[in-house]
């Protein structure tokens, strides 16, 4: 954990538009943030999007970007992932990734 006092910590808010409600991609954004220690929150919107922050690295919140973009759950169809609020944080505000409802 030596190189953990190196990496600038960052934050993002992200909002991904598609199939993403009903296909378990809360519970799969959950599952790979946690993978790769990123804390922060995520959640289903009343217009069929999911949104959420990211906490972390900032080489691991690009990496939980491009899974956002690419990949998400299984049965997702992801037309576009949009990332806001993007910046370097002092310390992490959240002390896990997850589920809100």
């Amino acid at each position: 954990m030596a190189n953990a006092k190196k990496t600038a910590l960052s934050t993002a808010d992200f909002e991904v538009f598609g199939k993403v409600q009903g296909v378990y991609f809360r519970k799969h954004t959950q599952k790979k943030a946690l993978e790769l220690g990123l804390k922060g929150w995520v959640m289903n919107t009343a217009q069929g999007t999911v949104i959420g922050q990211l906490q972390g690295p900032k080489n691991l919140i690009d990496d939980m970007k491009i899974w956002l973009q690419k990949t998400g759950s299984p049965k997702s169809v992801i037309e576009k992932a949009a990332f806001r609020n993007e910046g370097p944080i002092a310390n992490m505000a959240f002390k896990t990734f997850e589920i809100r409802r």
